[in-house]
């Protein structure tokens, strides 16, 4: 039976670590933490914001999730949409859902990440 998630990974391009960590740090808020030495040379990241752990793995052959996507709920939906538009992140508006403001934003690569906020 399931118990609750572990984590969630999302792909990113070979070498894309510099600019998942301008992103996923500077306008998130995750923190990046080691992965294990035995993990560590396929590259990619983990990272960690409370008891959320995200993370990045390196797809030789990358195709951004362009539809699948990640729901972050959040308490200052604000402060992360002006940090994504200060560093020049897609951002796309919805349909509203009742009782949450919400937004799209496309990390470097095109992921999309669903950010939530409760009314």
């Amino acid at each position: 039976m399931l118990t609750g998630i572990d984590h969630v990974q999302i792909a990113i391009p070979a070498l894309g670590e510099e600019e998942a960590r301008r992103f996923y740090v500077d306008v998130l808020g995750f923190s990046e933490v080691p992965k294990p030495a035995e993990l560590a040379a396929r590259g990619g990241g983990w990272f960690e914001l409370g008891s959320l752990r995200l993370h990045l793995g390196v797809d030789k052959d990358f195709h951004p999730a362009a539809k699948a996507h990640i729901a972050f709920l959040t308490s200052d939906l604000a402060t992360l949409i002006a940090r994504a538009r200060a560093g020049g992140y897609r951002l796309v508006e919805d349909a509203p859902i009742d009782g949450y403001d919400r937004i799209f934003v496309f990390d470097p690569f095109g992921n999309r990440i669903e950010l939530m906020q409760p009314k």
